[in-house]
């Protein structure tokens, strides 16, 4: 039995590995597709395209799709360094204790 789930599990994996496999060939993606690709929840890829805020595109007025390469390119547009991060909240920490140590 034990054998069994395993052999279950492992199958399902592979599967799933497959599916994100596909995904990363197609050039056009459903918003279902979408969602798995990005790691996005449904909700927040609605609200994402809602706002107009990701590129996507609606040809008769009711499903959405997404170019995989200009979803990539979106996903890398607001790189920020590690270091500027830092910089950053460490300027604000000093003005909010309005300059003092």
């Amino acid at each position: 039995m034990s054998t069994e789930i395993e052999t279950l599990q492992r199958l399902e994996k592979q599967i799933t590995d497959l599916q994100a496999n596909l995904l990363s060939q197609k050039a056009v993606l459903t918003f279902e597709e979408a969602a798995r690709y990005t790691g996005f929840s449904r909700s927040y890829l609605y609200k994402l395209t809602h706002l107009q805020k990701i590129p996507c595109s609606k040809p008769a007025g009711k499903m959405l799709f997404f170019d995989r390469a200009e979803l990539e390119h979106w996903l890398l547009t607001n790189q920020v360094a590690h270091e500027e991060i830092e910089n950053k909240a460490s300027t604000y920490v000093t003005l909010k204790r309005g300059g003092r140590p």
